[in-house]
C-alpha cells in the first residue's frame, strides 16, 4: 500500500495468528466453529455460480480488458486497476522499483499537479490508495456509484501521462526507504522471513523482497522508475476490475471514453525463470533483537496452473488449514495448548501466484522452551499428517472452513474485486472462481496425506530461525506480540 511495505506484499499478504490465551476465548471459538457449519454447511452442496453469473468482460481496441461484476446491494462501486507487473519482472541493482514506482504514481501529470488525484478522489467522498506484490502493482478507488466516471478519468490519465520528476523522487525515495526500516529491518520476523526467500530461491526473483534490498534503493534513481513507467505502464499490460452498484454496459462506455484513447505499447519479452530443484535442507538464522525465539518452516509446493486439471493446489490449501486455520488446528492444540512450547502458532500458502508456490509453517518460541524443541515439533506435525491423514471430521472442518473464507468475501465488493483480480493476474480467469470452490469440496484425505508427503519433506524445506539478541526495556515494551512478515 502507498506509504506501507510488506516483505512479500505492500499490503495485502497478511499472516493470521492463533493463540489460546484462556478458557473464555476457547469457548467462543467452539461457538464460532459451530455457526460456521450451520452457516456453511449447504455451501458445500449446492453449486458456486454467484461470481461467474455477475461478471462481464470486454477488451478495448488497445488491448486493456474491463471486467465488471455488479452488485447492487449498496450505491458503491471499486475500481481496482492491476498491471501485470510487480517485484518478479525487477532485475539485481533495482530491486524495489515497481514499489517506488507506485508511489510516484500519486505525483503529478501532464494534465494534474502531484496530490491532486488524493484530493479529487477525498472531495468526491471516496478513498484510494495502490499495493504492489511479487506479481502485480494494484490501484483502486472506492466512491458513491455517480463518481465512476471521475475514477476511471484519473487512472486512464497517469496510465499514459505521469510525470516521473527528479525533484519528486528525491523525497520519495526516502520515504521508501524509512518504510523498509520500519517494517524490515526494525522487525525481526519481518527480517526472518526475508531471510528465508533469499535462502529458498536460488534463481527466481521470488528470492529478493518486494520493498526491494536497502543498497538498491540507496542507489536508485529517478530515471530507474521513469525507465519502470515506460515500459510496463500501458492498457495491453492491464486489467480493469469494477465491481457494485454499476451497469455493465455503462461502464464499458465509460471505458472507452477514459481508458480507449491510450495507444497500447510493445512490451518487453518476460523470459521465464525455472528454479532448479532444491537437493537439501537449508537453514538459516537471523541474530536481532527480539524478545523471544521464532522459527519459520517455508516448503516448495506447486500453484494452480490447468484449473481443472490440477488438484494438489487445492489439497495443500486443505493441509494449510489442518495444519493452522484455526485455533482447533493441529498445531494450535497440539504445541500452544497441550505441550505449551509456543505462544502463537500459523500456516500459510497462496495457491495462485505467476511463480513458485511456498507453504509456510511458523510459531513463536513459549518462555522455557527453544527454537529446536519447537522446530521438531512442528516438523513432527507434518510428517504425522504425511503418514497417518487426517481424520473425515478434520477434513470436513477445514474445507467447510475454506468455502467459509470464500463466502463472507463475497459481502465486499472490494474483496470480490480484489479475487477477480489474484486470479487473473496468476495467470487464471474470473471464470475459474467457482471450479476453486468445486476443487476444494472434491479433496480428500488420501489427497492430503499424498501432497504433505511428496512436497513436505526435509530435502524440499529451508528453515529459518530468530535468535533473540537482548533488547532495552523500552524496546521489549513496546514489541509486536503477533506473527509478523
Amino acid at each position: 500500500m502507498h506509504g506501507l511495505t510488506n516483505p512479500l506484499t505492500t499490503w495485502s499478504d497478511k499472516r493470521y495468528v492463533y493463540a489460546c490465551a484462556c478458557d473464555a476465548k476457547r469457548a467462543r471459538a467452539v461457538v464460532a466453529t459451530i455457526c460456521a457449519y450451520l452457516l456453511v454447511g449447504a455451501a458445500l452442496t449446492i453449486p458456486w455460480t454467484q461470481a461467474a453469473a455477475h461478471c462481464t468482460e470486454l477488451r478495448l481496441a488497445n488491448g486493456l480488458r474491463i471486467i465488471v461484476k455488479e452488485d447492487h446491494r449498496a450505491p458503491t462501486v471499486v475500481q481496482q486497476v492491476w498491471y501485470r507487473v510487480g517485484s518478479m519482472d525487477e532485475s539485481t541493482g533495482t530491486t524495489g522499483v515497481a514499489h517506488v514506482l507506485e508511489h510516484m504514481m500519486f505525483k503529478g501529470t501532464r494534465a494534474i499537479a502531484s496530490g491532486e488525484l488524493s484530493r479529487r478522489v477525498a472531495e468526491a467522498g471516496g478513498r484510494e490508495n495502490a499495493f504492489t506484490g511479487t506479481d502485480y502493482t494494484v490501484y483502486f478507488q472506492q466512491m458513491h456509484r455517480d463518481r465512476l466516471a471521475l475514477a476511471m478519468e484519473l487512472e486512464a490519465d497517469r496510465m499514459a501521462n505521469l510525470i516521473v520528476d527528479k525533484k519528486e523522487f528525491s523525497p520519495e525515495i526516502k520515504v521508501v526507504m524509512e518504510e523498509r526500516r520500519l517494517r524490515t529491518d526494525d522487525r525481526p520476523r519481518s527480517l526472518v522471513f526475508e531471510s528465508l526467500m533469499a535462502a529458498a530461491f536460488t534463481a527466481h526473483p521470488y528470492q529478493w523482497p518486494v520493498v526491494g534490498w536497502m543498497g538498491d534503493l540507496e542507489n536508485m534513481t529517478y530515471q530507474d522508475a521513469a525507465d519502470w513507467y515506460r515500459r510496463w505502464y500501458a492498457p495491453n499490460n492491464a486489467v480493469v476490475i469494477i465491481v457494485g452498484d454499476v451497469d455493465a454496459h455503462e461502464a464499458f462506455r465509460l471505458a472507452e471514453r477514459t481508458y480507449g484513447r491510450l495507444q497500447a505499447k510493445q512490451l518487453p519479452s518476460r523470459k521465464a525463470v525455472r528454479e532448479p530443484p532444491q537437493r537439501g535442507l537449508r537453514r538459516v538464522t537471523v541474530e536481532a533483537p527480539a524478545a523471544q525465539a521464532y522459527v519459520m518452516l517455508g516448503y516448495k509446493v506447486p500453484v494452480l496452473r490447468q484449473i481443472e486439471r490440477d488438484w494438489e493446489p487445492h489439497a495443500l490449501a486443505v493441509l494449510t488449514a489442518l495444519l493452522g486455520g484455526t485455533e482447533s488446528a493441529r498445531l494450535n492444540q497440539a504445541l500452544v495448548r497441550e505441550r505449551r512450547i509456543a505462544d502463537q502458532t500459523a500456516a500459510a500458502y497462496k495457491p495462485m501466484a505467476r511463480g513458485p508456490g511456498m507453504l509456510y509453517v511458523e510459531g513463536a518460541v513459549s518462555q522455557g522452551s527453544s527454537a529446536a524443541e519447537l522446530e521438531s515439533a512442528m516438523r513432527e506435525q507434518v510428517e504425522r499428517i504425511a503418514a497417518e491423514g487426517p481424520s473425515e471430521a478434520e477434513l470436513a472442518r477445514a474445507k467447510t472452513q475454506l468455502v467459509a473464507k470464500r463466502i463472507y468475501r463475497e459481502d465486499s465488493i472490494y474483496s470480490q474485486a480484489t479475487e477477480i483480480g489474484l486470479l487473473e493476474s496468476a495467470g487464471l480467469t474470473w471464470r475459474d472462481s467457482e471450479r476453486i470452490i468445486e476443487g476444494l469440496r472434491a479433496v480428500t484425505a488420501a489427497q492430503v496425506r499424498e501432497v504433505a508427503g511428496k512436497y513436505l519433506t526435509e530435502d524440499n524445506l529451508t528453515v529459518a530461525v530468530l535468535a533473540p539478541q537482548p533488547m532495552h526495556a523500552r524496546e521489549l515494551r513496546a514489541a509486536a506480540p503477533g506473527l509478523i512478515h
